[in-house]
Parts: structure tokens; C-alpha cells; sequence
């Protein structure tokens, strides 16, 4: 299994919009070959950060997936990142 998960340091006051605007692309994720769980959170503490959790079955899965990043729209909204790839044995 292949973990993805860090934070997303996003534009002051745009946290709510950019979670909003992730959606489609959450759904998508969720509904790809050998996607485990994705999920895009606002953080309980600050107010301008989002957590991002994915697991999927193998790393060709997450390829497979990977082309499918954040708009130039949305990436608009992402100042800064701290994101880890994870390769767990069963």
C-alpha cells in the first residue's frame, strides 16, 4: 500500500474555497482503480491549512492517478506544501 499525506498551506481566508473546489477531484480519486481512500480536510487548528490523506493499493495506481492534479485555478490557491509518499508493507 502506498500512503500520501501532508498539509497544504493554502491563500489566507481561501481554505473553505479551495476544499470546495477539490470535490470533483476527491470524487474522482475515490472512484479510480486501486484508490483506497482520498481525502482533502480543513485543519481544526489553522484556519489556512488543509490536511490530505491518500491510500492506494500500489504505486502504479497512484500513477495511473497522478495526472489528474489541481487545476491552475486551484493551484492558485496553494502557497506552500509538506506532503510524504509512503510505501507500507503488509
Amino acid at each position: 500500500m502506498i500512503i500520501v499525506c501532508g498539509n497544504l498551506r493554502l491563500v489566507p481566508g481561501q481554505r473553505d474555497t479551495f476544499i470546495a473546489r477539490s470535490l470533483p477531484a476527491i470524487r474522482a480519486a475515490r472512484e479510480a482503480a486501486g484508490c483506497i481512500d482520498f481525502s482533502v480536510s480543513p485543519d481544526p487548528l489553522d484556519p489556512d491549512r488543509a490536511n490530505v490523506l491518500e491510500r492506494w493499493e500500489s504505486h502504479a495506481a497512484l500513477q495511473a492517478f497522478r495526472g489528474s492534479g489541481p487545476d491552475d485555478d486551484l493551484s492558485a490557491l496553494i502557497k506552500g506544501y509538506d506532503m510524504g509518499e509512503y510505501d507500507v508493507a503488509p
